[in-house]
């Protein structure tokens, strides 16, 4: 077995220097020998003629080959949160100490330049910077030339600007930025014109190509700024800012760019090529330290401006998280935007290349996402705001439906806000790297609690929309200016189902939404069975309402609209649930009567109703005069409006009862439902008429006095207390003599 392994390992040294042998340069030639390995070669080609020997080495490979699989290194565990945070602490730790090694430097850079030695190179600088200043005058004079050329059209597009809606005023915006653009860009290929022209021999020096690229570079950040603030035009001013912010803030960032592009693409460059790289370091730091601290004094000076501003803000803004974000930031965001920038020194002068890069772009990147949001929300503010609008025809047709929508949509733009706003700050923070959330959803845990989110939003969403959808058709369907008229029944019946269906619609969307959301709702059907069977058992009369409203309902006796009596109350039905009944009687009063108190149902609108004439006439009239006298009031009721709701002949009684000072008469009159009181009021009145035109008394009540008869038939005269008898005369009042003979 050693002699097999032997044999493999030559065999291995042989794949081994045949292909490291192209590589290898050609030798002399030299005598013929063995060259090294040939006697391994024999070997090996002589034991792979043996099968046995050949399936030996074949096996023994596998081994070995099986062996280094179970031999090999594990990963290595995920760190804990002992780890990470050693490991953010040492970062931490060799951060500080670069930048302090590298104020060192910095320091010691610009001690280098105040240096005897440096003085002829100082002076070299001078004489470059006289050189070029003639090409600095050359452009900046043909660069105003041309934005005083550029003056004209931009009043034009203001006063274009000025009456047009918002689109309009942004193309003029933007054509306006073309022009500046050009015009800079004219100012820039004017001085290579020059600095070739007049150049040794058609060349220009480096520092002539510096500044020309930096005058392009820094004007053109200028535009951008223009564009955005606008200071000169309002028309074309798209920020809700005041001509003295728009001009001020325009004025010091343009300043700080200016500071910045000849200070760093500029001086530093020709300092760092004239004269040493230490002093070009150095100048960098000194420039980054001014902007720095005119930077940190423009937030001082507006720190009080800022936060008035984010406060009236706050002010106007409807969610209470806007309201809370806006809140906290007015009072911090001097401290956070001071802090960002002496990050943004730290990470320049410690990594002035990668950490500044990243600095950078990840700013501009979250500028642009805040930006985005802040759109996104004030349009979506803004469509909040006006609510929403449908066509005339439309709101005829369901007159509730733009209600329902102004009251829904509403809080759904509210909660797509707050994702608006959830999601700029997850963009934000995956710029930043504080959290990689494109990292979790590439796991399957969070595909899947995305997913779970996504689904239970849509399902939210269809219920509502089936809600709408459904309320609508019931709204349609009682319209009574499109289709068939609804009945009462109708009304009642689809606002029972318009009812029930949302509730169980409202079930049904939340037990689906939990199930999305990863909730076992089985615990909680149960759960709800056996609370179910619970309130069965402890609120009998509210199942005993139920129940009996349902048969109510069932047996048709009573719909919206109807008047009836039930629970000793009587008035219009206004409401019905499965509950109990609301009745508005004849006062105003508004009834709730549970159906478990409704013994009985006394409907007065059903097929048909009658008016019932009780008419009291005096004992001494004729009853059949008296009528006749009906029947003609009847004729008369007839010829008026009241007469389209009579749907049969008078119905005569006759005399039904002999009263205490009348004798009663009686008729009926069979009108439609809901009729019978108005076209009872109507008939009465025919009738006082009519009476009074034939002289038939309707007497009052009244009370005759009977003093009985003595033997001869005559009656006894009338004594009456304290006076003589009737028929007498009463007899001169006595002297009282002095005493009160008062009742």
């Amino acid at each position: 077995m050693h002699g097999l392994e032997r044999t493999a390992c030559a065999f291995a040294l042989l794949i081994v220097t045949s292909a490291a042998a192209p590589a290898q340069p050609a030798a002399p030639e030299a005598p013929a020998q063995d060259p090294p390995g040939a006697a391994q070669a024999r070997a090996l080609a002589e034991m792979l003629q043996d099968p046995e020997a050949r399936e030996a080495l074949v096996q023994r490979l596998l081994e070995v080959a099986e062996g280094a699989a179970t031999s090999a290194p594990e990963a290595p565990p995920e760190p804990g949160l002992v780890q990470v945070l050693a490991q953010k602490s040492k970062a931490a730790a060799e951060t500080l100490a670069s930048l302090v090694t590298a104020t060192t430097g910095v320091l010691a850079d610009v001690g280098s330049m105040f240096e005897a030695g440096s003085q002829d190179a100082l002076s070299k600088a001078a004489a470059v910077a006289r050189d070029l200043a003639v090409l600095v005058v050359v452009t900046l004079v043909l660069f105003f030339v041309l934005r005083l050329i550029a003056t004209y059209l931009y009043a034009r597009m203001a006063r274009q600007a000025s009456d047009a809606r918002w689109l309009r005023t942004l193309v003029m915006l933007a054509l306006s930025s073309l022009i500046d653009a050009l015009t800079a860009a004219g100012a820039w290929a004017g001085g290579y014109g020059f600095a070739l022209a007049f150049g040794d021999q058609g060349a220009m020096d480096l520092p002539q190509s510096l500044f020309l690229n930096a005058f392009l570079a820094i004007e053109l950040v200028k535009v951008a700024v223009r564009a955005v603030l606008a200071p000169r035009y309002a028309e074309l001013r798209v920020l809700p800012m005041s001509d003295e912010s728009a001009g001020y803030w325009g004025f010091w960032i343009s300043r700080l760019v200016s500071l910045l592009g000849y200070g760093l693409l500029l001086a530093v460059p020709i300092v760092d090529a004239r004269v040493s790289p230490g002093a070009g370091r150095a100048l960098a730091v000194l420039v980054a330290i001014t902007a720095l601290v005119i930077a940190v004094l423009m937030v001082l000076q507006n720190r009080r401006t800022v936060r008035d501003a984010l406060r009236a803000r706050a002010r106007r803004a409807q969610g209470r998280v806007e309201i809370a974000l806006l809140g906290v930031f007015a009072r911090t965001w001097h401290l956070a935007a001071i802090i960002y920038l002496l990050a943004l020194f730290a990470v320049w002068v410690t990594q002035p290349e990668a950490g500044l890069q990243f600095m950078l772009l990840a700013t501009l990147q979250s500028a642009v996402a805040v930006v985005i949001g802040i759109l996104v929300t004030g349009f979506i503010g803004r469509w909040v705001s006006t609510g929403m609008q449908l066509p005339e025809d439309l709101r005829e047709r369901l007159p509730l439906l733009e209600q329902r929508l102004n009251a829904y949509v509403p809080a759904i733009l509210k909660v797509v806000r707050l994702v608006v706003m959830a999601a700029v700050a997850l963009a934000v923070a995956q710029i930043w790297g504080v959290a990689d959330f494109l990292a979790w959803l590439e796991d399957e845990a969070g595909r899947v609690v995305v997913l779970r989110v996504l689904s239970a939003c849509v399902i939210a969403l269809v219920a509502l929309g089936v809600y709408l959808a459904v309320s609508s058709w019931v709204e349609y369907r009682l319209n009574p200016n499109f289709g068939s008229v609804p009945t009462a029944r109708e009304r009642t019946l689809l606002a029972l189902f318009r009812n029930a269906f949302s509730i169980a619609l409202g079930v049904i969307a939340v037990m689906l939404v939990l199930a999305q959301l990863g909730v076992n709702i089985g615990p909680l059907l149960a759960g709800a069975g056996v609370l179910g069977l619970a309130i069965g058992f402890g609120a009998q009369k509210l199942v005993q309402d139920v129940i009996t409203g349902a048969f109510i309902q069932f047996e048709n006796a009573m719909n919206e609209g109807d008047v009836v009596t039930a629970g000793g109350i009587t008035g219009v039905v206004e409401r019905l649930t499965v509950r109990s009944a609301g009745l508005r009687s004849l006062d105003g009063v508004y009834h709730v009567i549970p159906f478990s108190s409704v013994d009985a149902v006394s409907n007065f609108m059903k097929g048909f109703s009658f008016h019932v004439a009780e008419i009291g006439v005096a004992y001494r009239e004729n009853v059949a005069q008296v009528k006749e006298l009906m029947h003609e009031a009847f004729d008369r009721l007839q010829q008026t409006e009241h007469g389209e709701q009579i749907i049969a002949p008078l119905e005569m009684h006759g005399l039904t009862q002999f009263g205490d000072s009348a004798v009663m008469v009686r008729a009926r009159i069979k009108c439609l439902p809901g009729s019978q009181w108005a076209l009872g009021r109507a008939y009465n009145e025919i009738i006082k008429e009519i009476f009074d035109e034939r002289g038939v008394e309707i007497p009052f009540p009244h009370v005759t006095v009977y003093m009985g008869e003595d033997k001869d038939g005559k009656a006894p005269p009338l004594r009456i207390e304290g006076g003589a008898p009737v028929g007498e005369a009463a007899p001169e009042p006595a002297a009282n003599h002095g005493k009160d003979t008062s009742a």
